[in-house]
């Protein structure tokens, strides 16, 4: 039985979408933007989501978590659960998880508030301040984070790598059931690409699964996906594995306009 064939609440399977529709505001009428997404992601499994520009990639991945600026049509599975009627806060609580391309600034909130607040709604109780102190400290010596920064407020004033790097400081104390990472390698210069790598690579375990959203080999030469998708007009138009990103490498995406061109069909 094919990964796309397997019910979403197989017990091998963490996250799953099904006929999946993305629909945005244009004037008086919606724009199709997602044109029917069949995903399946089994534990323990990374996927990757290449793409040209304007293909839908990010608004896929905000429209998984539940982004109030879609409509979405079809199902979307967490750990067996519906969870596409749900609001973004309770997909949060139950374990799916949002790496921003351009995480916002919170002036007024610093980041151990927000991240001790994260960490109660997730797990469902209060954490000790001297065990929240432990495990922040640890997980900012993992991601290279000079310490004061936990006393700043949210993002506010960061370069855009220690943006990064504190989403994934945020993916490992969270350590969220499924995670969608939009272009995190995104403006990252060498070291800071391979310190986030690190945090994605331990945070990523047996339980849990992941989909990268990117456009560069460089990240994914650090975080080796077992699967490896081709997202154009809004549809999966080719999966494989790391061979399908060299071949992206050295001729781009125009030659799978013909598949896309089938897919587009398929779904008309």
């Amino acid at each position: 039985m094919s990964d796309q064939m397997l019910s979403p609440d197989h017990p091998s399977v963490v996250f799953a979408c099904r006929n999946l529709r993305v629909f945005v505001k244009d004037g008086d009428n919606e724009k199709l933007i997602v044109r029917g997404v069949d995903l399946t992601v089994r534990r323990g499994e990374k996927h990757a989501l290449m793409g040209p520009n304007g293909s839908g990639k990010s608004t896929l991945a905000a429209a998984l978590m539940g982004h109030p600026s879609y409509r979405v049509e079809g199902d979307i599975w967490l750990e067996g659960e519906r969870v596409d009627t749900l609001e973004p806060h309770e997909r949060a609580r139950r374990g799916l998880f949002l790496s921003f391309q351009y995480p916002v600034a919170v002036p007024g909130v610093t980041v151990a508030n927000f991240l001790r607040a994260s960490l109660a709604a997730r797990r469902g109780a209060e954490i000790p301040v001297r065990a929240f102190r432990q495990e922040l400290n640890e997980a900012f010596a993992t991601m290279s984070i000079d310490p004061s920064f936990i006393t700043r407020y949210l993002n506010d004033g960061f370069s855009g790598g220690e943006k990064k790097k504190l989403e994934i400081l945020q993916m490992l104390l969270l350590k969220p059931s499924f995670s969608l990472l939009d272009e995190t390698d995104s403006g990252l210069d060498i070291d800071a690409l391979k310190i986030v790598s690190e945090g994605i690579n331990l945070a990523s375990g047996p339980q849990n699964g992941l989909l990268l959203v990117t456009h560069y080999q460089r990240i994914l030469n650090h975080v080796q996906p077992d699967v490896v998708h081709v997202f154009m007009n809004g549809h999966l138009v080719r999966t494989g594995g790391m061979e399908l990103v060299s071949a992206l490498e050295e001729r781009g995406y125009d030659w799978l306009a013909d598949e896309a061109a089938v897919a587009e069909g398929s779904r008309a």
